[in-house]
């Protein structure tokens, strides 16, 4: 894997805090920090994107909530035609 050096500027008041959530959650390593923390955000944006998508449908569905088992015979049937 390549990689490539980035600049990032941070507050010197900003950096005590920084330098602890590095040292605890990257082992003392700043890239590794930034790569938990760009995958860490991610994911949390992938969920915003899905409850966001879950609550659309609910929308169109006038709030209604299906079981697992609906939602199955839905896929079911959807794909039978």
């Amino acid at each position: 894997m390549g990689a490539k050096t980035v600049g990032i500027a941070v507050s010197d008041d900003l950096r005590p805090a920084l330098d602890e959530v590095v040292e605890h959650f990257g082992n003392g390593n700043r890239s590794e920090f930034l790569r938990l923390a760009v995958r860490e955000f991610q994911g949390r944006l992938r969920l915003e994107r899905l409850h966001a998508i879950r609550d659309r449908a609910r929308e169109e569905r006038g709030g209604r909530r299906y079981s697992a088992d609906e939602v199955l015979d839905m896929i079911r049937e959807s794909a039978a035609t």
